[in-house]
């Protein structure tokens, strides 16, 4: 198992299939600590050298045994290329079943191509990439990997066929694709506060839903029968007891002491809730209190209830800043997403591509 493990980590690494971290609006200049925002990208760039666009697609080297799947520009994606990436995204999904190569493999072919027309636009761009930042990032991925030393992982790559210089230019493409990506989409867009606002009020009650807030409760419920002197009765035992809340009574105390709901043994503690788990009118009467206010008595159909907010998250002060930062991520993805979408449809448009995949591996 360990072996299996550790020749996944390895072909993660070496052959490109690293996955992207989770995605947020980065604001740093492109290092690959922190690279450009990109979509997941499950499929690897192959190994096939990069060569200088032409203006039709080349033949296929009859040197090469290797399947060729498509040519982007100049650039073949081989059988091995997608057969790799497809093994690497099965074994890193291997929980949710098998899934069967040739259902993968159009999508990952087309995330492929994606892969290296980025990479092409980054070469178009001159971005070069520094010896002391491949070696930087493949440190930080080694020590991820737990592995001990650089010969250590030397020879687990020779032991599975593979040469350091090959993770090394994947790791190259995969912080040039980063880059260029941030030049071309990321720094390009932009979210304005009016735009955060206008999400902000267009949205709140569905970002209400998820605060929370803290409650106590009594209930005093009617005689049994349920006649109208038993709950004229039950409502003046429930004004009684808020009268001695008022007084600076312990609601804890009040409550274990009169309460008829099984949180009495809990000082009436509701804990924390979050909006929407509670009945709506109930909940209604909770969150128009002020917190530490003490409600009237309410009716419902058990009997008469007092509450007490303790404490409640709200669109105001630091839960707004919090808020706003969330919907500014929001607001940036959707940006994101749709000027990546189109700036690869563009890049599409002018590249020459020709796609070999019949369909059998």
């Amino acid at each position: 198992m360990r072996r299996a493990l550790a020749l996944a980590a390895i072909m993660t690494l070496a052959l490109g299939g690293c996955t992207m971290p989770s995605w947020m609006p980065f604001s740093g200049g492109g290092s690959s600590k922190e690279p450009e925002p990109a979509k997941p990208v499950a499929a690897a760039t192959s190994i096939v050298p990069l060569r200088p666009a032409a203006g039709k697609p080349a033949a296929p080297d009859e040197s090469v045994t290797d399947r060729v799947l498509a040519v982007v520009n100049n650039d073949a994606i081989t059988l091995s290329d997608l057969q790799e990436a497809i093994a690497i995204y099965q074994y890193e999904n291997r929980d949710r079943g098998p899934a069967p190569a040739n259902e993968l493999a159009p999508q990952f072919l087309t995330r492929m191509i994606d892969n290296r027309l980025q990479i092409q636009e980054a070469e178009r761009e001159k971005i070069l990439i520094e010896d002391a930042e491949i070696e930087e990032e493949l440190a930080d991925r080694l020590k991820k990997m737990n592995v001990k030393s650089r010969d250590e992982f030397d020879a687990m790559l020779k032991a599975q066929g593979l040469s350091m210089e090959a993770v090394k230019r994947r790791i190259s493409d995969e912080i040039r694709r980063n880059r260029v990506v941030g030049r071309k989409v990321r720094l390009r867009i932009s979210v304005t506060e009016a735009e955060v606002t206008q999400y902000l009020e267009a949205n709140r009650a569905k970002l209400e839903t998820g605060l929370t807030y803290h409650a106590r409760h009594i209930l005093i419920l009617p005689e049994a029968g349920a006649s109208d002197a038993a709950w004229e009765n039950a409502r003046i035992r429930a004004d009684l007891v808020r009268g001695h809340l008022l007084q600076g009574g312990d609601f804890a105390e009040l409550a274990q002491q009169n309460s008829q709901d099984a949180t009495a043994r809990d000082g009436g503690d509701l804990g924390t809730l979050k909006r929407g788990e509670l009945a709506q009118d109930i909940e209604a009467q909770i969150l128009s209190l002020a917190p530490g206010e003490v409600s009237l008595p309410y009716r419902s159909a058990l009997g008469y209830h007092i509450f007490r907010l303790e404490s409640k998250d709200s669109l105001e002060g630091e839960g707004l800043t919090r808020v706003k930062a969330q919907i500014r991520e929001i607001l940036f993805r959707e940006k994101f997403d749709a000027r990546f979408d189109a700036w690869i449809k563009e890049i599409k448009q002018r590249a020459i591509i020709d796609v070999r995949l019949d369909g059998q591996l």
